[in-house]
């Protein structure tokens, strides 16, 4: 049986691709993350197929923001495909309104936090406050819980300081940024391996690149469920 704490990212050119990897990987895999690259490729058609006609779970990965209005008019849209996690970035004034737009369906809203693609000299050059990643992040998880998210999406190395947060009791943390021990980084800047990251709080892990570049994909999804196993 499938350990639904690995979700795959479907970071794939089109929904054809998609379905040919998900068919790969087979009852390996429970759940599957779909992005915005996949959007104009037929990602919710997908995520509706592999939802619909074979049980899987999906999070449909975003990452909304615009003002609050916009946000729940197109949570409430999305609401209505019966999927599981939706993003959106963790202001407070869009995890608010995503709340409303979510209010009637079981879907759940994951904040973003900080992106794992980014490091302080990034976010100096967006002109983000000074301090420490790690401590701008618990207090944007902070904020988020505050506002009613669900969970948060933020990278394995931060994870056990936002579980620690007393907002942070029964809501869930997700964290991208996961590499199979040898793997390459690629375009993520704050990693960890799939133990290290349940250790640290997460309760599901985001991979992507290291199962779809695999040559054997469905081994790979299994030699990580395998390393999730042993995390203490």
């Amino acid at each position: 049986m499938a350990d639904d704490r690995l979700i795959v990212a479907m970071d794939v050119p089109n929904a054809v691709a998609g379905l040919a990897l998900a068919e790969q990987l087979g009852d390996a895999v429970s759940f599957y993350k779909i992005g915005l690259g996949m959007l104009t490729g037929g990602g919710l058609a997908l995520a509706n197929e592999l939802k619909q006609e074979h049980g899987k779970r999906i999070f449909l990965d975003m990452k909304l923001f615009d003002i609050g209005a916009t946000v729940e008019a197109a949570v409430r849209g999305l609401a209505q495909f019966d999927l599981d996690f939706l993003t959106v970035h963790g202001d407070p004034h869009v995890v608010r309104a995503a709340k409303e737009g979510a209010a009637s369906s079981n879907m759940k809203i994951l904040a973003v936090t900080i992106l794992t693609s980014l490091d302080r000299n990034d976010l100096d050059d967006c002109l983000i406050q000074p301090g420490d990643i790690a401590d701008l992040v618990r207090t944007r998880a902070g904020l988020a819980f505050d506002a009613g998210a669900d969970g948060v999406i933020a990278s394995p190395q931060e994870a056990a300081a936002i579980r620690a947060l007393p907002e942070a009791a029964g809501r869930l943390i997700v964290t991208p940024g996961v590499r199979p021990t040898g793997a390459d980084k690629g375009d993520q800047k704050r990693v960890a391996t799939p133990a290290n990251a349940i250790q640290n709080g997460a309760d599901h892990i985001v991979v992507g690149r290291p199962i779809w570049t695999s040559e054997n994909p469905r081994a790979t999804a299994q030699n990580i469920t395998a390393d999730m196993a042993n995390a203490r």
